[in-house]
């Protein structure tokens, strides 16, 4: 067993910052699950999936750095907050420079392997997470990720269902396409479509 895995996240993140840098990593492991399952939802709204992967961790640092305990929200909260929030303005990013592609990005998580300790990580923005008030990421918070997906389902058809969920546990396209019985191109289209569907219900929840 790992000896941190007895330590709650607030124990973890204490140690960390009391000069323990190798927690980081522990932490960045622990995470890296939620951050793709999230980016697999999050590709519903634009992007590529590896590029909101990557900028999941760059939201997981910030949630390691800024978290604060006497806002009185867990850790694994305030991380899922954070990562949403950084996948959704990189997201929007992406469209305002005409769908300029995600990864010419600079990768700020490289930038930032030596600064575990949270004393130095000039690249990357403060979030004030009192102030957190963007719908799209609060949409796609842990609370609200199964409403959505339940209320977008609704509007798709079996085949769209089917791809949906697929989608969400991980399935590539060519793995979906055979489970089907479908082409590739037709699980692409279907894809296109639920992104499309996704896109105009997030706009009328605004």
């Amino acid at each position: 067993m790992n000896k941190y895995e007895r330590l709650t996240d607030e124990q973890l993140i204490q140690k960390l910052r009391g000069g323990e840098r190798e927690i980081m990593d522990y932490i960045m492991d622990k995470y890296k699950s939620m951050v793709r399952k999230k980016a697999r939802a999050m590709y519903l709204l634009g992007g590529e999936n590896e590029d909101l992967i990557q900028e999941g961790m760059i939201g997981l640092i910030k949630a390691v750095r800024d978290y604060d305990a006497e806002q009185g929200s867990s850790f694994s909260s305030f991380a899922e907050l954070c990562v949403s929030r950084q996948m959704y303005s990189a997201i929007e990013a992406s469209r305002r420079k005409k769908h300029l592609p995600l990864n010419s990005y600079i990768s700020l998580y490289e930038e930032s392997e030596d600064s575990h300790d949270g004393k130095k990580m000039p690249l990357i923005d403060t979030i004030e997470p009192a102030q957190e008030t963007d719908p799209e990421a609060l949409y796609f918070s842990k609370e609200y990720t199964e409403a959505f997906v339940e209320q977008l389902n609704g509007n798709l058809s079996q085949l769209e269902r089917n791809v949906l969920y697929l989608h969400l546990m991980g399935t590539d396209y060519r793995k979906i396409a055979d489970l089907l019985g479908k082409s590739p191109k037709s699980i692409d289209n279907a894809i296109q479509r639920i992104r499309g569907k996704a896109e105009k219900m997030l706009h009328r929840s605004r």
